[in-house]
C-alpha cells in the first residue's frame, strides 16, 4: 500500500524530501562503493595511461594518486614477467577480442612486495564503436596463490611419498624373490639317461608363495624328487616351506620309500604346529631308479593333485592316488602310492593346483584337470624341456586369471639315448 502522507517516522517530511535524501545518500554510497570496494579499479586510455584509479588498488600498491593518475601506464605496476606478458599477449588479445579475464598476474608494490592478482579488463567504446578507454578489474589473489602453493606442496609431499613407497615395495619385491628362490633349487642336478625341467609362476611380487619342488641324489644310482603346495602365502608359509623341504630330504636319505617319506613329514609338521594356528601341505614324493633305457618311478601322494604321465605315442593319462590326505593335519595318515615306468620319449610331469585352478574366461570357470590333459596330450613326445616351455606359455596366457602361485616339474627318458655302458 502507498502512502500519500507525511512518513511516520518522519511527520515533517513528505515522500518527496525522503525520496531526495535516499538519492544523496546512494549518490554517496556508490561513490565510496568504487573507491572502497572491495577489489582494485582503473581506468586507462588506449596506450595504458592510468587516468582513473580507486583508494583500494593505491593502498595496495603503497602509493598516492598523484604517483599514478597521468604518470604511470597500466604495465609499469607489473612485474618484469608480467609486462612481458601484457606486451605479447594480453594487450593484443584485449585488443582483438574488446574483452578478457581473469588474467593472472603479479603487481609490484612500493615496498617492491609482489602481490598476486587476477585481472579482467574491458573496452569501452563510443555509440559509432569507436574505442574511447580501458576499464580494469583487479581481484586480490593472495589468498588464491596461498592455496595453490600449499595445493602444490602437497602435492610434492604426496609425489615424494609415493615414490618412497614405491622404492620401499620395490625393496620389499627384491626381499621376498630373493628369499622364494632360496626356496627353490637354483638348478636342477643332471641325472643320467633323464631330461628334467622345472618352472616356477609367482602369482604376486609382493607376497611369498608356498610352492615348492627339489630333484635331488639317492645314492650312486637312485634319485628322490617332491613337489608340493603349503597352505597360505607370506613369511609364515616360507618357513613351512622351508622345514618342509629339509625334512623330506633328511627323511629320504634314511628311509626312500616315499610312504614313509611322507609319514615323517606328517609327524613333523603336525607336532610342530599343533595349537590355533595348523599348518599342511599338499606333496608328492617319489623315486627314481633307472634301469636300461627306462626308469622306474615309485612315488606316493599326500592330497595332491595327481601327475601327469606323457607317452611317446602321444597318450595322457593321469596316474591314480586316490585317499592320500593332507599332510600335517592329522597325528596319522595314510597315503596313497603309485608306480610307473617311463620309456623313451616319455614323461612324467607334477604341477600344483595354481595350473589347474587358473580361471580361464569371463565366466571365471577353472581350467581343470581334462583341458590340462588335452593341452599336454598334444606336446608328446616333445620332452621335459619344451612341455615346460609349453605349459610356461600356457599359464602366461591366463594374465589375470591366474591367482596362485604354480610350481612345475617334468621327468623323462629322451626319445633316443645310449645305454649307459654301452659303446658310444
Amino acid at each position: 500500500m502507498c502512502r500519500t502522507g507525511p512518513s511516520p517516522e518522519h511527520p515533517d517530511k513528505d515522500d518527496a524530501s525522503t525520496d531526495a535524501d535516499f538519492s544523496a545518500l546512494l549518490e554517496d554510497n556508490v561513490e565510496d562503493l568504487y573507491e572502497s570496494a572491495p577489489c582494485g579499479y582503473l581506468s586507462t586510455l588506449l596506450d595504458g595511461t592510468i587516468a582513473k584509479i580507486n583508494t583500494t588498488l593505491l593502498t595496495w600498491l603503497g602509493r598516492s594518486r598523484e604517483e599514478v593518475v597521468g604518470r604511470l601506464r597500466f604495465a609499469d605496476l607489473l612485474t618484469v614477467g608480467g609486462k612481458l606478458y601484457h606486451e605479447t599477449h594480453f594487450a593484443p588479445l584485449l585488443h582483438m577480442q574488446g574483452h578478457i579475464s581473469g588474467i593472472a598476474l603479479e603487481i609490484k608494490a612500493s615496498d617492491g612486495n609482489r602481490i598476486p592478482v587476477l585481472v579482467t579488463s574491458t573496452v569501452k567504446s563510443s555509440s559509432d564503436g569507436q574505442p574511447l578507454l580501458i576499464r580494469t578489474t583487479v581481484f586480490d589473489a593472495s589468498d588464491r596463490r596461498a592455496y595453490e602453493t600449499e595445493l602444490l606442496r602437497s602435492r610434492r609431499v604426496a609425489e615424494e611419498a609415493r615414490k618412497r613407497a614405491e622404492a620401499d615395495r620395490e625393496r620389499l619385491q627384491e626381499a621376498f624373490a630373493v628369499l622364494q628362490h632360496s626356496l627353490l633349487p637354483a638348478t636342477l642336478p643332471s641325472v643320467p639317461g633323464m631330461e628334467a625341467a622345472s618352472h616356477y609362476h609367482t602369482a604376486s611380487p609382493d607376497q611369498l608363495g608356498g610352492d615348492f619342488y627339489d630333484l635331488f641324489p639317492l645314492d650312486g644310482t637312485r634319485w628322490g624328487f617332491f613337489l608340493g603346495d603349503v597352505c597360505g602365502k607370506g613369511p609364515q608359509a616360507a618357513a613351512v616351506t622351508s622345514l618342509t623341504r629339509y625334512t623330506l630330504r633328511a627323511a629320504a636319505l634314511h628311509d626312500s620309500d616315499p610312504v614313509r617319506a611322507l609319514t615323517t613329514l606328517n609327524t613333523v609338521l603336525h607336532e610342530r604346529y599343533t595349537g590355533g594356528d595348523p599348518r599342511y601341505c599338499t606333496a608328492v614324493f617319489g623315486v627314481l631308479e633307472p634301469q636300461g633305457d627306462t626308469i622306474n618311478v615309485h612315488l606316493a601322494s599326500g592330497g595332491h593333485p595327481p601327475a601327469l604321465v606323457l607317452r611317446a605315442d602321444g597318450r595322457a593319462d593321469y596316474l591314480p592316488t586316490p585317499g592320500g590326505l593332507l599332510v600335517g593335519v592329522l597325528p596319522t595318515a595314510s597315503f596313497t602310492p603309485a608306480r610307473t615306468t617311463l620309456g623313451p620319449g616319455d614323461t612324467l610331469l607334477l604341477y600344483t593346483d595354481g595350473l589347474t585352478e587358473a580361471r580361464t574366461n569371463e565366466g571365471r570357470e577353472m581350467y581343470g584337470d581334462e583341458a590340462l590333459r588335452a593341452f599336454v596330450a598334444g606336446l608328446a613326445p616333445a620332452g621335459p624341456h619344451k612341455v615346460i616351455t609349453a605349459l610356461t606359455g600356457l599359464l602366461d596366457g591366463f594374465g589375470e586369471g591366474l591367482d596362485d602361485d604354480t610350481a612345475l616339474l617334468a621327468l623323462g627318458v629322451p626319445l633316443s639315448q645310449t645305454r649307459p655302458g654301452a659303446a658310444a
